[in-house]
């Protein structure tokens, strides 16, 4: 099967990033997968300054919102029977199964809900602080929410089939499904949507469009200091998504292999 992982690395790379990219390019070569890695910025996607509630500032320095760059994946589609997008934060064990044996053809989607890991109790109220402010107001849609809050996918990883995902592209390129008017105020960031990123465009979507979708094993996206320590040994993936609590903010590789066991 013909099969891909996208990653962005846009700009100068820290040893945090170069160690997870080389982590996941031994995975492709073991599992005969193409892997590609995005290193200069093509979507650009910008919102429009007169109604952003984003940091214009910020905006002005890059010119661009680099958030919605991995979104340039679904450009391939057409070349890949599967594709998965992984961030450049997540590392991948030697041990790690082929993640796209598991996501078979009934699916389309595949991603790990938040509310499914095995989660430390500080990051379970984190959870639902996130649940309150990210997609309360978007009441469109059913978020099956429970104690832990709604049910949100950590976008960091996502698989896609190619054959059941491609016919809610409706034909348009990266760019043209970014640029849609539902995604306005979302790419804008106004109001609550403010401190949006692709996460929660595509959570509601996925969920609007009623996008056949795999609640994927949490082994899959293991987030440090999110689970709980003594679980992280178990993960396949390892998201070092909170770089203020690594070591050495993810500079020093040992002491961060050493961390996640």
């Amino acid at each position: 099967m013909n099969r891909m992982i996208y990653q962005v690395a846009v700009g100068k790379q820290s040893n945090l990033y170069e160690h997870c990219i080389k982590s996941v390019a031994n995975y492709c070569k073991k599992y005969n997968i193409k892997h590609i890695v995005q290193t200069e910025p093509i979507l650009k996607i910008r919102p429009d300054l007169d109604r952003t509630g984003r940091s214009k500032e910020a905006v002005e320095r890059l010119g661009y919102l680099p958030i919605y760059e991995k979104e340039n994946a679904f450009d391939y589609l057409d070349q890949f029977e599967q594709i998965a997008i992984v961030d450049s934060d997540i590392y991948i064990r030697d041990n790690a199964p082929n993640i796209f044996e598991q996501l078979t053809d009934q699916y389309a989607f595949g991603a790990v809900a938040e509310r499914e890991l095995p989660c430390a109790k500080k990051y379970k109220s984190k959870i639902k602080k996130y649940s309150k402010s990210a997609f309360e107001h978007l009441t469109d849609v059913d978020w099956k929410w429970n104690e832990l809050g709604a049910e949100f996918y950590n976008m960091g990883l996502m698989v896609i089939n190619t054959n059941g995902f491609l016919p809610y592209l409706k034909g348009q390129t990266p760019k043209q499904f970014l640029d849609r008017e539902e995604f306005k105020d979302f790419v804008d960031g106004v109001g609550y949507k403010k401190w949006s990123t692709d996460q929660m465009l595509l959570n509601w979507w996925v969920k609007k469009e009623s996008i056949p979708t795999l609640n994927m094993d949490w082994r899959w996206n293991g987030l440090y200091k999110g689970i709980d320590d003594k679980r992280l040994p178990e993960a396949y993936f390892v998201h070092f998504f909170l770089k203020d609590l690594l070591p050495d903010r993810g500079e020093n590789i040992q002491a961060l292999m050493e961390a996640i066991g």
